[in-house]
């Protein structure tokens, strides 16, 4: 049991790289913290104990730093903390920079940018306080390459990245690890809704999936997996990294 005993928060975990994660933490002996601004969140959390795991729901919006805050502390109280995972984000239509809708640009920047400094900005004071702990956040391929027509989330993503290594910095002195999973394409709700902007989604699923090396897209487990480690002690000396999960692509 990797993380056996251990209070593992993750925001967005409703659907998708989320949802494997709270999943595959319960599996690992977590006590996990299922939060969304979406209700769905708690049947996750109910299908986690009905499994025979332990889990709760908070509903969050990672936006709002009070409200973070507040989650934070109360869970703190109750459950103690021992890994943030901001998982939370959110991506846009296609379109090329100038052309991107300025609103459009400030949601994606408030949830995928701001969203995360909440997470960190709640967590860390008592992380450092307690002398351990771990924070993961999820970046994307788009944290390393720009990905066309996706200026708004390739700024985001490039930015999670960057603050990770910051946080790291920062919090290595006392106990507190850092990290960032970037990966490719994943089948999940929010690449369905990328792919429906197309005139012809599954074709536009094929032609990506010959782009990778392995020739086909990611599973929301196999993302979950990559948390999972470094969530876990067997990455007590690694913070401050991007772990691509992306199929080769980048290779």
């Amino acid at each position: 049991m990797r993380l056996a005993d251990k209070t593992v928060v993750i925001t967005g975990a409703a659907a998708g790289i989320g949802q494997a994660t709270a999943e595959r933490c319960a599996e690992e002996g977590a006590h996990v913290i299922v939060t969304d601004i979406n209700d769905d969140g708690e049947a996750v959390a109910e299908a986690i104990e009905e499994a025979g795991g332990s889990a709760a729901f908070y509903k969050l919006d990672v936006t709002d730093a009070e409200q973070f805050h507040d989650v934070i502390d109360e869970i703190v109280a109750e459950h103690g903390l021992d890994v943030l995972v901001n998982n939370a984000g959110t991506g846009h239509p296609g379109g090329s920079l100038e052309t991107i809708d300025e609103s459009i640009r400030d949601f994606v920047v408030d949830v995928n940018i701001n969203g995360v400094w909440n997470g960190c900005h709640a967590a860390l004071p008592h992380l450092k306080e307690q002398g351990h702990g771990a924070i993961v956040n999820v970046g994307s391929l788009a944290s390393l390459l720009g990905l066309p027509k996706q200026a708004a989330y390739s700024l985001t993503k490039g930015a999670v990245l960057n603050m990770t290594r910051a946080v790291a910095a920062e919090a290595g002195p006392y106990g507190v690890r850092a990290n960032t999973v970037c990966p490719g394409f994943t089948e999940t709700q929010l690449l369905d809704q990328y792919l429906a902007t197309r005139d012809d989604p599954e074709a536009a699923r094929e032609k990506m999936a010959e782009e990778y090396p392995l020739k086909r897209l990611a599973t929301p487990e196999e993302i979950a997996d990559a948390i999972l480690f470094l969530a876990s002690d067997e990455a007590s000396f690694v913070t401050g990294h991007g772990l691509v999960v992306d199929g080769g692509f980048s290779a």
